[in-house]
Protein backbone atom coordinates (compact mmCIF):
# COMPACT_ATOMS: atom_id res chain seq x y z
CA UNK A 1 0.00 0.00 0.00
CA UNK A 2 1.30 3.25 -0.67
CA UNK A 3 0.36 6.83 1.16
CA UNK A 4 -0.04 9.84 -1.28
CA UNK A 5 0.23 13.40 0.07
CA UNK A 6 -1.05 16.22 -1.93
CA UNK A 7 -1.21 19.89 -1.14
CA UNK A 8 -1.80 23.02 -3.75
CA UNK A 9 1.29 24.00 -2.60
CA UNK A 10 3.63 21.43 -3.97
CA UNK A 11 3.89 18.52 -5.89
CA UNK A 12 2.76 14.96 -4.54
CA UNK A 13 4.79 12.98 -2.32
CA UNK A 14 4.23 8.99 -2.26
CA UNK A 15 5.24 7.04 0.33
CA UNK A 16 5.50 3.42 0.90
CA UNK A 17 3.28 2.19 3.38
CA UNK A 18 5.79 1.48 6.60
CA UNK A 19 7.28 4.97 5.76
CA UNK A 20 3.80 6.78 5.47
CA UNK A 21 2.14 5.32 8.69
CA UNK A 22 5.44 5.89 11.06
CA UNK A 23 5.35 9.53 9.82
CA UNK A 24 1.40 9.80 10.41
CA UNK A 25 2.06 8.27 13.86
CA UNK A 26 5.01 10.66 14.86
CA UNK A 27 2.31 13.20 13.57
CA UNK A 28 -0.17 11.84 15.90
CA UNK A 29 -2.33 10.66 13.55
CA UNK A 30 -4.82 8.18 12.72
CA UNK A 31 -3.39 6.24 9.99
CA UNK A 32 -6.84 5.89 7.90
CA UNK A 33 -6.99 5.37 4.47
CA UNK A 34 -7.54 9.39 4.34
CA UNK A 35 -6.85 12.57 6.07
CA UNK A 36 -5.93 16.27 6.55
CA UNK A 37 -3.30 17.97 8.10
CA UNK A 38 -4.65 21.48 8.28
CA UNK A 39 -3.10 24.79 7.84
CA UNK A 40 -3.12 24.84 11.85
CA UNK A 41 -1.73 21.34 12.56
CA UNK A 42 1.14 22.10 10.13
CA UNK A 43 3.85 23.70 13.33
CA UNK A 44 2.85 20.78 15.46
CA UNK A 45 3.49 18.20 12.90
CA UNK A 46 7.02 19.61 11.94
CA UNK A 47 8.20 19.98 15.42
CA UNK A 48 6.76 16.48 16.42
CA UNK A 49 8.72 14.89 12.90
CA UNK A 50 11.56 17.07 13.88
CA UNK A 51 11.92 15.98 17.49
CA UNK A 52 11.52 12.12 16.42
CA UNK A 53 14.36 12.91 14.04
CA UNK A 54 16.46 13.99 16.88
CA UNK A 55 15.42 11.69 19.17
CA UNK A 56 16.37 8.66 16.63
CA UNK A 57 19.74 10.44 15.55
CA UNK A 58 20.61 10.68 19.54
CA UNK A 59 20.12 6.89 19.74
CA UNK A 60 21.80 5.92 17.36
CA UNK A 61 24.86 7.78 18.23
CA UNK A 62 24.82 6.44 21.52
CA UNK A 63 24.96 2.87 19.95
CA UNK A 64 27.57 3.41 17.83
CA UNK A 65 29.66 4.69 20.94
CA UNK A 66 28.79 1.84 22.92
CA UNK A 67 30.20 -0.69 19.75
CA UNK A 68 33.88 -2.01 19.85
CA UNK A 69 36.33 -1.53 17.48
CA UNK A 70 35.88 -5.18 15.89
CA UNK A 71 32.20 -4.67 15.20
CA UNK A 72 32.68 -0.80 14.18
CA UNK A 73 33.16 -1.63 10.78
CA UNK A 74 30.91 -4.04 10.33
CA UNK A 75 27.81 -1.87 12.26
CA UNK A 76 29.45 1.10 9.84
CA UNK A 77 28.72 -0.87 6.52
CA UNK A 78 25.09 -1.76 8.04
CA UNK A 79 24.48 1.64 8.95
CA UNK A 80 25.01 3.10 5.38
CA UNK A 81 22.79 0.70 3.62
CA UNK A 82 20.08 1.68 6.33
CA UNK A 83 17.72 5.07 5.32
CA UNK A 84 17.34 7.20 8.33
CA UNK A 85 14.20 9.17 9.56
CA UNK A 86 15.53 12.13 8.14
CA UNK A 87 16.41 11.45 4.49
CA UNK A 88 12.87 9.68 4.77
CA UNK A 89 11.03 13.35 5.93
CA UNK A 90 13.35 15.86 4.30
CA UNK A 91 10.70 15.60 1.52
CA UNK A 92 7.45 15.59 3.83
CA UNK A 93 8.73 19.01 5.91
CA UNK A 94 9.49 20.59 2.66
CA UNK A 95 6.12 19.76 1.87
CA UNK A 96 4.63 20.94 5.14
CA UNK A 97 6.98 24.15 5.59
CA UNK A 98 5.46 25.24 1.51
CA UNK A 99 2.10 24.61 2.25
CA UNK A 100 2.36 26.22 5.42
CA UNK A 101 3.21 29.29 3.40
CA UNK A 102 0.92 29.58 1.17
CA UNK A 103 -1.75 28.63 3.29
CA UNK A 104 -2.44 25.07 2.18
CA UNK A 105 -3.72 22.27 3.21
CA UNK A 106 -1.74 18.66 2.88
CA UNK A 107 -4.29 15.90 2.64
CA UNK A 108 -3.12 11.86 2.20
CA UNK A 109 -4.93 9.17 0.48
CA UNK A 110 -4.00 5.36 -0.06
Amino acid sequence: MLYKFKSRATGDLILLNEQGLRLLQIMGKEPTAQGIVTVAQIPAAIAAIEAAVAQEEQAMRGAKSHVDADASQEQEGAAADRITLRQRATPFIDMLQRSAAENADVVWGT
